[in-house]
């Protein structure tokens, strides 16, 4: 609406911010360039050719939903390439083709779009894809030992390897890995493509902060979390400080503290709320990692607490002036 001085009145707001979906996901995938990088080099290429299919089949199904339901598109945003590497993060190298679609079909099918789409989901869609595909368990487990670049290059056919045992399988018993701590912050040992480099997650991760996509307080609460309990409560002889940073650089803590658990919509808004949240998921991976039967915490630890997120926000909202408190002793949740 334009007035006598001839300058246009407007509602609000009246702020305008580049920073739109497109260029965060765009940011998110320059942060995990690094680690993809570092899978590549301790895996082979065949661990680039499994997150290409993985992101393609995501991008895939998130066009055929919206157009068989004749929704508008939105591929474009690159939400769903995120998402496909992010799940593919999470698979061991030797996986068949034919895994990572399925897990794709159920990222963002069944946990994103059936939701409403991005915004709308209550899980983070590359973690509730890792836990449905342990519906085959000796594919998600089959892990390789480091540079078998012989075995393990075959791209276009089957992937046989030198199998190995992960760091995490020899804590979980109360012992010290065979890498050095040296070897588990570079990445030099068995795992998941893009878990297994510490270094490489936490440039990243520095890449996203510096870049105001993510706010350092999750992952700092998560990682300082795992870091004090371990520390105070070693398992079997090992000392305290090893065994702290054997925890902190070896399986899933790094890439799920800084990429999985800091998602906009499966976390909280308030500061206190991701505070709160990060030391919730802290404690669960420990707990799991300690008395679970699975060698690995951060994925289930992580979706448990997505489930806790409209609660969070709700008992740390701040209230308005004059409001009545949203919890109170009585009465409970208002």
């Amino acid at each position: 609406m334009e007035n006598k001085l001839g300058t246009v009145v407007s509602p609000s707001p009246h702020l305008r911010s580049p920073a739109g979906t497109r260029n965060i996901m765009l940011d998110v995938i320059i942060a995990l360039v690094p680690a993809l990088a570092a899978s590549v080099y301790i895996f082979g290429f065949r661990a680039l050719a499994v997150t290409l299919v993985s992101c393609a089949a995501c991008v895939f199904f998130e066009w055929g939903y919206r157009a068989l339901m004749k929704k508008p598109q939105n591929v474009g945003d690159l939400s769903a390439v995120v998402t496909g590497m992010l799940m593919a993060f999470c698979l061991p190298v030797t996986v068949p083709y034919w895994l990572p679609v399925i897990g794709a079909f159920f990222a963002i099918v069944i946990v994103k779009q059936l939701f409403g789409g991005i915004g709308k989901n209550f899980l983070n869609p590359a973690l509730a894809a890792r836990a449905f595909l342990f519906s085959w368990p000796v594919l998600m487990t089959k892990w390789v030992a480091p540079f078998s670049y012989s075995s393990i290059m075959n791209i276009f056919g089957g992937a046989d390897a030198i199998t190995s045992a992960t760091p995490m399988g020899a804590l979980h018993a109360g012992l010290l890995p065979n890498a050095t701590v040296a070897q588990a912050f570079l990445g030099e040992i068995g795992g998941s493509l893009g878990e297994v480099s510490a270094l490489m997650l936490l440039l990243g991760g520095a890449y996203l902060v510096f870049h105001k996509v993510i706010s350092p307080r999750i992952p700092l609460a998560y990682i300082l979390t795992v870091a004090v309990i371990t520390y105070i409560f070693p398992k079997g002889e090992a000392d305290r400080l090893s065994w702290m940073l054997y925890n902190l650089f070896c399986g899933g803590l790094m890439l799920g503290a800084i990429f999985m658990a800091t998602d906009y919509t499966t976390s909280p808004i308030t500061k206190l709320g991701q505070i709160i949240f990060g030391i919730g998921c802290g404690l669960i991976t420990v707990l799991i990692r300690y008395f679970g039967t699975y060698p690995e915490g951060v994925s289930y630890a992580i979706l448990v607490m997505n489930t806790t997120v409209w609660l969070i926000d709700r008992a740390t909202l701040p209230r308005r002036f004059g409001g009545k408190p949203k919890f109170d002793l009585k009465g409970g949740a208002r």
